[in-house]
């Protein structure tokens, strides 16, 4: 496409823009719809659709295939997990068992001068862990995208855990910031179960997240499971996701075992400041 072609093409989308109401694009299905549409009315050939981000791509492989590209992950935020760790810790993963343990920090209840308290986190993960800008803590198959990453939730405002809307869970979860929403808002949102099982809360959830190379919406699956530890205004997640297709495949069985793996508690106390 030449300079010229461009041109035309911004003046001719301008004014379709303006032609348009408040409710002509109800979906974003319909709004690459039309995108794609008026592409093709003036008849520029937009190359080949591998040079688009793909999200269900970057979920199953954390990374783009152009990641300095316009559609890269250069000049993107890194995806909002909540997550901080303490200052001098890592995150490890037993290369042998597969066990998993990070050191956070949380909002500690009624705040003060030391507002946060040190938590523990383990699981235990078939799936390495992820390594890059984009990744807090999480274990992921660069092949399959079957992964488990850990997420803190906002303040609770003092409501227990069994008392927290499903839809607490989901708008932290699924926010336009949130880990699926790199490359797109994830749509389709369901909450198919939810329990408590002692101190865990425990859902299920489907979605769906748009390939933007094929202009399709990718069912996937999650199970998540909670808890608020003790002297914390802040649940702790840790999430586990595979495409509805491997989830019908088998996949549940490797994600259920490692959220089930899942224990977050306060940290031993120590002389040491919080930081």
């Amino acid at each position: 496409m030449n300079f010229l072609q461009f041109s035309w093409l911004v003046a001719l989308a301008s004014t379709n823009t303006l032609a348009l109401t408040p409710t002509s694009l109800t979906s974003r299905r319909a709004a690459l719809g039309w995108v794609a549409g008026s592409w093709a009315a003036a008849g520029i050939c937009v190359g080949p659709a591998h040079a688009d981000v793909d999200t269900e791509d970057f979920i199953r492989t954390g990374m783009v295939s152009m990641p300095m590209g316009v559609s890269g992950q250069a000049g993107k935020s890194k995806p909002t997990t909540g997550v901080v760790l303490r200052d001098g810790s890592e995150v490890s993963r037993d290369a042998r068992s597969g066990d998993v343990l990070a050191e956070i920090l949380v909002k500690k209840n009624g705040g003060g001068t030391d507002n946060v308290i040190p938590v523990v986190a383990t699981f235990t993960s078939p799936w390495p862990l992820a390594t890059g800008s984009v990744f807090d803590v999480e274990c992921r198959d660069s092949e399959t995208g079957d992964a488990a990453f850990l997420a803190v939730s906002p303040n609770v405002d003092g409501t227990s855990l069994a008392d927290l809307k499903d839809s607490f869970f989901t708008k932290a979860l699924f926010s336009p910031t949130g880990r699926f929403s790199f490359y797109g808002q994830p749509t389709d949102i369901k909450v198919k179960t939810a329990s408590m099982d002692g101190e865990y809360r425990v859902l299920d959830v489907s979605f769906s997240t748009l390939s933007q190379s094929t202009q399709t919406e990718i069912p996937r699956k999650a199970r998540v499971i909670a808890t608020i530890p003790g002297g914390s205004s802040q649940a702790v997640m840790l999430v586990g996701s595979a495409s509805a297709l491997r989830w019908k495949k088998g996949a549940d069985k490797k994600v259920i075992a490692t959220v089930e793996s899942f224990k977050a508690t306060p940290a031993p106390q120590t002389g040491l400041r919080v930081r």
